[in-house]
């Protein structure tokens, strides 16, 4: 089944010595693009089983409901809200505009070029030239080809323009739905023994949920995103000479990524700190961020391929939590014929293990702990494990044994146990009893199969009572007479 993505079929012999490319989130896209209800029904449930979200959040990072800002009713916030407004009415092709793929291209060039000069010492701190700034973004908006590369341009002044491009955007780049998800990835920490919550946090699960949010936002959001962090984290690395470090970063970019818009620090107040780390934490972490979960993976690929692989327990309990038809990950007759032969496999197991420890039981010395051992084997019932049928060995109806040890002898000894117990238990050949006794043996309460010696004295006893019926019948006619 991954021939389809294992495998690409290429009549261009030049390219044949070339490796494949194999992009382990195919599925995903692929499922994101083509049924974007069930995809993003599969990540928020997954995404409310490691995050609490309210009623209210849940709906608006569904789209369902307006986000909920801080600060949102304030004079202060109008006020910027305004000003904001007022700079953003004449908008150009990539400054102030909504995100496209058109902006993300032309501002692509200003990532690629601050790649080559990231040992700019106060890089996205030091503020640029700002006249060289305004012509490098009428440049940009007008959408004509600009060459960074020929000395006209400095660092600083890039790096100024990217932060600059990211401020006037319409909403951050995380966008304002996600922005209370957020909140609560920050504060998922993990937990001691006796299960209570600690300050220490808990960066599985961070990564995890971090992954998820980053997988339903929108397409062009999140490409840019990932162009982003990754230009901060390889700025990070070179903190010895740009003197920028992670946290640094993260105070430059979070009010224009992350941040809601049109807000200040008084409506954020605590938060400031927790979005601050948060924004950190992606920068260290960003080359795993983009990455769907290996659950969501193998998912996607099942929805496509309605094959089984080897699936985690987190995984069947997703696929059933979906709620889904379509993301059932097995047939009903592949289940039943698995679990059929790991039964049986089960079975096996277990018999030989009891045979096992028979014989070890069976070679002890004769003790009082051996005894107790027969007698502990005698109290079980038949069944080795629930739902199994044991076959046994036909034998005499007799001689069959309804113990647990009797079930063990018979698997371990075979027939000389049951040829002992035969010779120990001989009873003779039952005799036929005709009509007549068929009464007397009902009173007498005896069973079926009676003895030659025992029906001897049943006829007796028989003859007896009719010589004493004749005798009374006899003088009865003499008196008469």
């Amino acid at each position: 089944s991954d021939a389809i993505c294992n495998f690409v079929i290429c009549n261009d012999s030049s390219l044949r010595s070339q490796p494949i490319i194999f992009n382990p989130d195919f599925f995903v896209e692929k499922l994101r693009h083509e049924k974007p209800e069930v995809f993003t029904e599969l990540v928020v449930s997954n995404i409310t089983r490691l995050i609490d979200l309210p009623g209210a959040e849940l709906a608006q990072l569904m789209g369902e409901e307006d986000p909920k800002l801080p600060g949102a009713n304030s004079t202060a916030s109008g006020f910027f809200r305004s000003l904001m407004s007022l700079k953003r009415k004449e908008k150009g092709v990539v400054f102030g505009s909504p995100l496209t793929e058109e902006g993300i291209a032309q501002v692509s060039q200003l990532i690629e070029y601050l790649h080559k000069n990231l040992r700019a010492e106060g890089l996205f701190r030091v503020p640029g030239n700002s006249i060289r700034q305004q012509i490098l973004k009428d440049a940009l908006n007008s959408g004509t080809d600009i060459d960074l590369d020929s000395g006209e341009f400095h660092s600083n002044d890039v790096a100024t323009l990217l932060k600059m491009f990211l401020g006037e955007l319409p909403e951050p780049l995380l966008t304002h739905k996600h922005f209370h998800a957020h909140l609560k990835i920050a504060d998922l920490t993990l937990f001691d023994e006796k299960g209570n919550k600690t300050s220490t946090p808990d960066k599985e699960r961070q990564i995890e949920a971090l992954q998820l949010l980053f997988l339903i936002l929108p397409a062009p959001n999140r490409s840019l995103l990932k162009l982003l962090l990754d230009l901060l984290y390889q700025t990070a690395k070179k903190q010895d000479k740009n003197k920028m470090s992670a946290h640094n970063l993260a105070l430059m970019f979070a009010p224009h990524i992350l941040w809601p818009r049109n807000v200040t620090a008084n409506d954020l107040q605590e938060n400031i700190t927790k979005l601050n780390n948060g924004v950190t934490f992606m920068i260290k972490h960003s080359q795993k961020l983009f990455k769907a979960p290996v659950y969501i993976r193998e998912c996607a690929r099942l929805h496509y391929l309605g094959s089984r692989a080897h699936t985690s327990k987190d995984d069947l309990d997703l696929l059933t939590s979906s709620g889904s038809k379509e993301l059932q990950p097995l047939k009903s007759q592949k289940r039943s014929r698995l679990d059929s032969c790991h039964q049986e496999e089960t079975q096996q197991r277990t018999e030989e293990a009891l045979k096992e420890l028979f014989l070890h039981v069976h070679n002890m010395p004769d003790s009082a702990k051996k005894k107790k051992l027969i007698r502990q084997f005698n109290k079980h019932p038949t069944a080795l494990t629930p739902g199994s049928d044991v076959p046994t060995s036909p034998a005499p109806r007799r001689t069959r044994s309804r113990s647990f040890s009797g079930l063990i002898k018979r698997k371990v000894l075979g027939t000389p146990v049951i040829l002992e117990r035969k010779s120990r238990d001989t009873t003779p050949e039952p005799v036929r009893v005709s009509k007549e006794n068929v009464q007397l043996l009902q009173k007498c309460g005896s069973p079926a199969h009676m003895s030659q010696a025992k029906l001897k004295t049943l006829e007796g006893q028989k003859e007896g009572s009719c010589r004493r019926m004749r005798a009374r019948l006899l003088s009865k006619d003499s008196s008469s007479l």
